[in-house]
Parts: structure tokens; sequence; C-alpha cells
């Protein structure tokens, strides 16, 4: 006897007639209350964190900020329903943050100084021990020195080849040694030995993995960039955008300082390859200057410190040999045996 399964009924993606929980309505009404006062959004992932931990957070930043956690796909349908309502803001709340509600993170709302914020969540950080199975956030060093640990705890060390000797019926550890890499997970006996050592290596808190501020997404790295770490990083795209420029001979604002230099430097060269002498800018003496080594790095003050300048353009017709024209034979072009 054949079975044939009945056909699947397509079920609508969207429907408009189901009742959700008062939970569930209460959570999105808060959500759009936050979205709605607050500007400025932290993304932070909360692994490891634990209850009494996030309840300390949550009351340190009373006043300042407030946190929003919850399935991201909560989160996304807030996103989602908001997108319907047409206005830019909410376009831009929906494409900032609608692609990074993955993994285990929350939201922190607020409207007040970002590094004030970020101090907060910095210092909330609790120390805790390697455990098994656990991921690794940083590498874990255990330091050279005596341990206080009897001889017949020696295995320990073996299995993970750590060098040690006896001193003084004590076990003594000779160098320090790495037992766990980041990114990696910790295995029994690397969280054994280091339970017996008594070192908690790991520190969890709230990391801040994006900011949002007002349309404009960046990672923790940027927020903390200095005012001289944001000039050098100018001041490398100006000197590729000048590059660039002279290489295809586009004159623009950045490019035309560098081409009148380059034309002042083969005025110069030109004077000093000839008779000519110009007035402006003391061309007399910085041809003076050139012509006398001052001006080709042969050391000198005062006036021939701008004849430094002139560069290899200078040094390069000053070096080079004249030409001696060819002299007409002396027999008028007849040959001897004519």
């Amino acid at each position: 006897m054949v079975r044939h399964r009945p056909a699947r009924t397509k079920v609508a993606l969207i429907d408009e007639n189901r009742v959700y929980p008062d939970r569930k309505v209460n959570y999105r009404i808060r959500a759009n209350q936050y979205f709605d006062e607050y500007n400025k959004i932290m993304v932070v992932l909360v692994d490891n964190v634990q209850s009494r931990q996030m309840q300390t957070v949550r009351s340190t930043l009373r006043g300042k900020a407030v946190v929003l956690m919850g399935k991201n796909t909560s989160i996304k349908k807030v996103l989602l329903d908001r997108l319907k309502s047409g206005e830019a803001r909410d376009e831009m709340l929906y494409n900032s943050l609608y692609p990074l509600m993955k993994d285990n993170v929350g939201l922190v709302f607020t409207n007040h100084d970002l590094d004030d914020i970020k101090e907060v969540i910095d210092s909330n950080l609790v120390t805790a021990a390697a455990r098994q199975g656990t991921m690794a956030p940083v590498d874990v060093y255990i330091p050279a020195g005596n341990t206080g640990m009897d001889p017949q705890k020696t295995s320990f060390f073996q299995a993970l080849n750590i060098g040690t000797k006896i001193t003084k019926g004590t076990v003594e550890i000779l160098k320090d040694e790495r037992i766990v890499t980041q990114g990696t997970k910790v295995k029994a006996s690397e969280a054994t030995l280091l339970q017996l050592l008594g070192i908690k290596p790991f520190h969890y808190g709230l990391v801040i993995e994006w900011i949002y501020d007002n349309g404009t997404v960046f990672t923790r790295k940027q927020m903390e960039m200095s005012d001289a770490d944001m000039r050098a990083m100018f001041s490398v795209g100006i000197a590729r955008a000048t590059a660039f420029s002279l290489a295809t001979g586009n004159t623009n604002a950045l490019s035309m300082p560098h081409i009148f230099m380059n034309a002042f430097k083969n005025v110069l060269a030109h004077s000093v390859a000839t008779d000519y002498s110009f007035t402006a800018c003391e061309g007399e003496k910085l041809k003076e200057a050139v012509v006398s080594g001052k001006g080709l790095g042969g050391g000198g003050g005062g006036d021939a410190a701008p004849a430094a300048s002139a560069g290899p353009a200078i040094a390069a017709i000053v070096a080079a040999p004249v030409e001696e024209e060819e002299e007409e034979d002396d027999d008028m072009g007849f040959d001897l045996f004519d």
C-alpha cells in the first residue's frame, strides 16, 4: 500500500491577523521609543556576561544611557516596521543597524558623550577563570618563577611542554610560557593548570563593536582615534592625491604648488646654464649660489638656503657635460687623393 503525503499548504509570511503576546508588544513599543529619543547607538557584544554584571552596567549608566537586550529577530522586526514609514531617519537606521544584528549583541542608546559611555562600559569588567571549551579572548602566559607546588604536580607541566626544575622541594618554571592562544578553545589540561596556579586570565564584559551616530557607523578603533592620528591619516591621503594628480597631469589645488615650484626650478636651471639672469625672487643671488656650489649641497647659509631647494633639476643641468661642436675639416671637403 502506497501512502501519499498530503500537499503542504503555503503559509503567508506576514499574517496581519496574528495576535502577539503583550510581552512582545511592550518590547516593540519600548524599542521604538528608544529609537525616537536617542541619536547615538552602540552595538555591544555580550558574550559571557553575567546577569548581575549586566545589572551593574544598567545602574551605572542610569541617566546617561539605556541598554536594550533581546533577540536579533525582534530588533530587526522593529527596524523593518520603521522602514515602512518612509522617513529618511528610519531608512538610515535600517540600512546601518540591520546588517549588524548578528551574534549575541545588544544596543546601548544615548545622547551623551560617547567617550563617557565607553569608560563606564570598560570599567565594568569581571575577571574569570579559564574554563574548558571556552574560546580564549587573549593569549595566556604563565610567568617564570617558583610555583610553590610539590614535585608530584610536574606531570601537568610536562603535558604542556613547559620547562621546569625542582628548587627547594617545589616546582619552578624556567621561563614565561604561553599555554593558550587567542581564538582557540581552552583544553582540559590548560584549564586545570591555570586553576592550580590560581590564575584568572580572562576579563568579560560588554564589548563595543559598532557605533551609530546620526546616520554614521564606525568602529571603536575609529572612535578612539586622536587628532594627531586623524591629521596623519589625512596627510597620507593628501599626499597620495597630489602624487596621482602630478602623475596624470591633472591641474588642481593640490598639484598647483608643485607645478609652480617645478616651473621655478626650470627657470633657475636655464639661468644657471646660460648668461641670462632674472631679477625677480632674487634670481641673481640664487644663480650665484648655485654656480658657487652653495646651492648644490655645498653648505652655506643666508641666501644659499633658497637656492638649496632648486633640487635635482639644477644639479643635472650644471653637472651635464657640454658637448663640443665638431670642427670642420681644413681641406674644405676635398680628399687628399683628389
